[in-house]
């Protein structure tokens, strides 16, 4: 009750934000970011859009993948009609299907550019049962294993920017409070969704998860109608605009205190708590495993083998 009460007022944490706070305010006392090129998914409407345009007005250079040219184009344009100094790059990029990650990898690695920063944004959330090209479930391509191996390919390029800047590179994942719904056997869930078809190394790059908030974007668009718009009305005291919601992502992409700061989950600004399945070492090795037999360029027939693990 206490934290609903300081959620509705806008009570600051430990870090000086709070729920009201917009990625604009966060990122008053960041440092000049000219340096700092970023990679953002989902930057074509939104909380990644919002994020796109905050970091490009503190100098950041943009890298924004997307599905649709045009709509990436827009969203370039519209941040430079505000910032015309922005240097923004497009490029194509369909998070459900691996060889376009793949692809997409190949084609930023080509442009020998550094890279400081991945805020993997992108979300789907759909009502229809779909299965990718992969044979994976549509929501869980999209939303974590194309984001999975985007990250496992970028990470050699982000660890050479940090190891010859001398500025630590970070890892923003946007996720939800929904992942402490669930109580069940990961893996095994995956297993029911997905059709038949952990390392450890020096680096230094952080790695966050954010929790935006509630907050109306084009994640629920495969949800639109009255139903939906019920739920909303129904909770619009606790909504966020789309400024206050990108503001956790910008702020741990960008605060300094968060130097160092790794494995760590945000909320509102602040650290907060994950679900104890969440926070679990073993489940996290487990899901690792399973997400790179996944990814692995031929698991047609070792994805359910007796010795991997998902059985």
């Amino acid at each position: 009750m206490l934290e609903t009460v300081k959620y509705l007022i806008g009570s600051a944490g430990p870090s000086g934000f709070s729920s009201k706070s917009t990625a604009e305010q966060v990122t008053d006392v960041c440092p000049d970011l000219s340096s700092i090129t970023a990679i953002i998914t989902g930057a074509t409407s939104g909380i990644g859009a919002e994020t796109a345009r905050v970091l490009a007005r503190r100098g950041a250079r943009l890298v924004l993948p997307a599905r649709s040219q045009k709509a990436a184009e827009d969203t370039k344009a519209r941040i430079v009609s505000e910032f015309p100094e922005s240097e923004i790059i497009v490029m194509g990029l369909d998070l459900s299907s691996l060889h376009s990650v793949r692809r997409f990898v190949a084609e930023f690695e080509s442009l020998n550019l550094p890279l400081n920063l991945l805020i993997n944004n992108a979300g789907k959330f759909s009502y229809d049962h779909g299965i990718s090209e992969d044979g994976v479930e549509m929501t869980f391509a999209t939303n974590y294993l194309g984001h999975f191996l985007l990250t496992k390919l970028l990470l050699k390029r982000m660890i050479e920017t940090a190891k010859g800047s001398g500025v630590q590179g970070r890892i923003v994942n946007v996720s939800s409070s929904i992942h402490t719904w669930f109580s069940g056997d990961m893996i095994r869930y995956l297993h029911l969704i997905t059709k038949n078809k952990r390392s450890e190394m020096e680096a230094n790059v952080t790695v966050n998860c954010v929790h935006p908030g509630i907050v109306r974007t084009r994640l629920t668009r495969d949800r639109e109608g009255l139903l939906t718009d019920l739920v909303f009305f129904l909770a619009s005291k606790l909504l966020k605009t789309i400024p206050q919601a990108a503001a956790t992502t910008c702020y741990v992409a960008t605060n300094s205190r968060l130097v160092n700061v790794s494995g760590k989950y945000y909320s509102d600004c602040n650290e907060a708590s994950t679900s104890k399945l969440g926070s679990s070492l073993s489940e996290a090795a487990r899901l690792w495993t399973a997400s790179e037999i996944m990814v692995s360029t031929d698991n047609s027939n070792t994805l359910f083998h007796p010795s991997n693990p998902w059985d």
